[in-house]
């Protein structure tokens, strides 16, 4: 496969796993990643890196309950390494406990390996969560 067919491909993986988040299809989601996946959150309070599927699913199943939302990709960039995609997306859904809506902006680069997503360092506004998890 040349670097404009593994960037395609690549491309199209990304498009299917941001459509899947919020579906609640777990085990075809989670199907998607490699194994030692990791994902940074750089402007998370505080920062996290987290390693592994099984670290990933503990951090962020008790978050998926309270945030509910869906994803849409807004701009994707190719970049010279055919395994490295720039994605612009934005969330919509709102926080189960309060109520409130949950609309945020997002940048990520994404990293791929034979065919599986193998990191993601996502950042997005963090005052955005806060405000929707205050029930004032």
């Amino acid at each position: 496969m040349n670097d404009d067919e593994r960037r395609a491909a690549n491309r199209a993986l990304l498009e299917r796993v941001v459509s899947l988040i919020g579906t609640g299809r777990h085990a075809e989601l989670a199907g998607l990643y490699a194994d030692d996946y990791v994902l940074e959150l750089p402007y998370s309070d505080p920062p996290k890196r987290l390693e592994g599927r099984r670290e990933i699913a503990e951090y962020l199943g008790p978050k998926l309950g309270t945030f509910v939302f869906t994803l849409a990709l807004t701009e994707v960039h190719d970049c010279v390494d055919p395994d490295l995609l720039v994605a612009e997306y934005t969330s919509d859904g709102h926080v189960s406990t309060t109520g409130k809506p949950y609309r945020n902006t997002y940048i990520a680069l994404w990293r791929f390996r034979d065919g599986k997503v193998c990191g993601v360092k996502e950042f997005s506004n963090p005052q955005v969560a806060a405000e929707a998890l205050d029930p004032d």
